[in-house]
């Protein structure tokens, strides 16, 4: 069970992200990790970790980065998502884990197919389930 306010945010980060990761498999052809906040008086805002990663770091250091951003920032958001391209079941997928303060913790996975010679993402059946939570636990281990 989830309040309103909590089921609001969630959904809104989840369609703020989707496009978004839609449009950066399309135009290149892959998509590094990146993260979105809903900040304490609700406005939402995409996440990113600074340039010191180096020239080609790897996806798992920039999700890491990420969630160390977004716990120094527990105080101040009410809601985090965090999205990556990921092989899962045998497909490619976006991964986004969606995470509340209320103590709500989820991963929505979306296989989508590319094609090549056009260019475009064919996004599947979305999946969803529980998580364990990296920003307002304080045992939750970082990858």
């Amino acid at each position: 069970m989830t309040s309103e306010r909590a089921q609001a945010d969630l959904d809104g980060l989840l369609s703020a992200v989707l496009p978004f990761a839609e449009q950066q498999l399309t135009a290149h052809g892959e998509l590094w990790p990146f993260g979105a906040a809903v900040s304490a008086d609700g406005e939402t805002l995409l996440v990113a970790v600074d340039d010191d990663l180096g020239e080609s770091p790897q996806s798992e250091t920039i999700l890491t980065g990420l969630y160390e951003v977004a716990r120094a920032r527990a105080d101040d958001q009410r809601a985090v998502a965090f999205v990556a391209d990921v092989l899962a079941r045998g497909t490619y997928a976006v991964r986004v884990e969606l995470e509340h303060q209320e103590g709500v913790a989820l991963v929505v996975l979306l296989p989508y197919k590319r094609s090549i010679f056009k260019k475009t993402v064919a996004l599947k059946q979305m999946s969803v389930s529980a998580a364990e939570p990296k920003v307002w636990s304080a045992d939750s281990p970082l990858p």
